[in-house]
């Protein structure tokens, strides 16, 4: 993706802040823990944190969690969640805390939307050494043939590469990791899956894909032209056509110490 479409999509998110916190899905707890067992303390900046997906899953482990997030609407929606958490306007490439002051900084569906060139460098500076970055994204899982189906159906708009188990980790490699002129100050990074699902009806999994990033700077007859597949492919196919399903999803992590 080129600059200025990454920034585009990356910042398209606020005018849909509440939908996206209604319909969004949490974290599998199991990958938290994974992205955070090497961690040398508590203290854990949730980087990028939307309307606070993540940021709940680790108050729920017990982390002491401080949140930052550049949209002023995911910032509120946030705070109206979890209000008695740390939440600060801020981004990866401006974070607005102390240098050596978390013992980890994980990143939820957002950190292929930093720039790594000026957000590593921020990274490695709040970090404390021994910390923890890590990525995590929630990916479905497409060996499912319904869910293989849907996401030819969806296109990639509404289910991008990086969206299916079968090609995050190629999608989420090195070049979301700090850049070459850290690669001193960072170990060699380390990939995990852990299986994770969300309870939805068709209607409310058109909704959530509605929320991302491809869909929202759609045009709206084009959106609603994609949105029409998704509701026909989903209304003809057992597993969803009535009532509560579960869709199948892995929550992957991609991890890498500070030295």
């Amino acid at each position: 993706m080129e600059q200025d479409e990454r920034l585009l999509h990356g910042s398209s998110f606020g005018a849909a802040a509440v939908a996206y916190a209604e319909h969004r899905p949490d974290y599998a707890q199991a990958a938290v823990r994974w992205a955070l067992e090497p961690a040398p303390g508590p203290r854990v900046l949730d980087l990028g944190a939307g309307t606070g997906k993540l940021t709940a899953t680790l108050v729920a482990l017990g982390a002491e969690v401080i949140a930052v997030e550049p949209d002023p609407a995911m910032l509120t929606e946030l705070r109206c969640a979890l209000p008695t958490v740390r939440a600060l306007p801020g981004s990866a490439e401006a974070v607005p805390l102390p240098d050596a002051s978390v013992d980890a900084v994980l990143a939820g569906h957002a950190l292929h939307w930093f720039d790594m060139d000026v957000a590593g460098p921020e990274i490695a500076r709040v970090l404390v050494r021994g910390g923890i970055l890590a990525g995590l994204w929630n990916v479905i899982d497409n060996r499912v043939d319904w869910v293989a189906g849907l996401q030819r159906v969806s296109g990639s708009a509404a289910i991008g590469p990086r969206d299916t188990l079968s090609n995050w980790r190629t999608e989420t490699a090195g070049a979301h990791l700090p850049n070459i002129g850290l690669v001193a100050q960072f170990g060699s990074p380390e990939r995990a899956e852990f299986p994770h699902g969300q309870r939805r009806t068709a209607d409310s999994l058109v909704a959530t894909l509605a929320t991302r990033a491809g869909m929202l700077v759609m045009p709206g007859q084009e959106q609603e032209a994609a949105l029409g597949r998704i509701r026909a492919f989903l209304a003809c196919r057992p597993e969803t056509a009535r009532g509560e399903f579960t869709l199948p999803m892995l929550t992957g992590v991609l991890r890498v110490r500070r030295l």
